[in-house]
């Protein structure tokens, strides 16, 4: 059997990166992240697609600790609103909004509004420290609530209804919404996938030069 290698979730986010070990259980991977290393620049989130933003930090984190890194971006993406808030769904009202002002920000802009149609989009980038990377996407379509509703989740989760269950993310159980979420159904590509993944990631590793060590006599 292989030793496991070593993949690092490009974030301090303890929920989810105990989630992406659940997701990943069963496979050789030990999973580590950015608070198991010193401190390292944080990636600049300017792109213009979550698949920009996504492979920002991955490939960041993985050129700086030389390991394979996986980083996902997601948001919300309204119709009525032209796509917004996108990929500024994080930073939404401003970077010290909490999730409940941003939630109340899209309310408002969407006040009158008969098109409520939205959908929560996720890319999940891993990549290698030589340059290379993965891509898996996937998106869930809802619609924005007049009024939030439910306590579970985070981010715009009382705010989007999904049709099929009848309920907002916020109602349902984590099952449920990993089960249909943006995010849940790009993990499920990858799981499904991670047999390949894992040769991808050993064939593009850089290889480990040996030097032999020659005591210097001199002294």
């Amino acid at each position: 059997m292989q030793n496991p290698i070593p993949l690092v979730i490009a974030t301090r986010n303890k929920g989810k990166t105990a989630e992406i070990k659940e997701l990943l259980k069963g496979f050789p991977v030990e999973i580590r992240n950015l608070d198991d290393f010193g401190p390292i620049p944080e990636a600049v989130e300017d792109g213009d697609t979550f698949d920009e933003n996504a492979y920002k930090k991955s490939s960041l984190a993985a050129r700086v600790l030389g390991y394979p890194a996986l980083a996902d971006d997601s948001g919300l993406a309204v119709e009525a609103m032209n796509g917004a808030p996108g990929v500024y769904s994080a930073r939404y009202g401003g970077e010290d909004a909490t999730d409940e002002q941003r939630s109340a920000k899209v309310l408002q802009e969407m006040e009158g509004r008969s098109n409520r149609k939205a959908a929560f989009e996720c890319v999940i980038s891993i990549a290698v420290p030589t340059g290379p990377a993965l891509t898996y996407e996937a998106r869930c379509e809802g619609l924005i609530t007049e009024q939030p509703a439910g306590s579970n989740g985070f981010g715009y989760d009382p705010i989007f209804y999904y049709p099929p269950l009848e309920k907002t993310f916020a109602e349902l159980t984590r099952e449920e919404k990993n089960g249909v979420s943006h995010r849940g159904k790009a993990f499920k590509e990858l799981q499904d996938e991670f047999d390949k993944v894992l040769i991808w990631i050993r064939q593009n590793m850089p290889v480990q030069e040996e030097f032999a060590c020659e005591h210097d006599k001199s002294d």
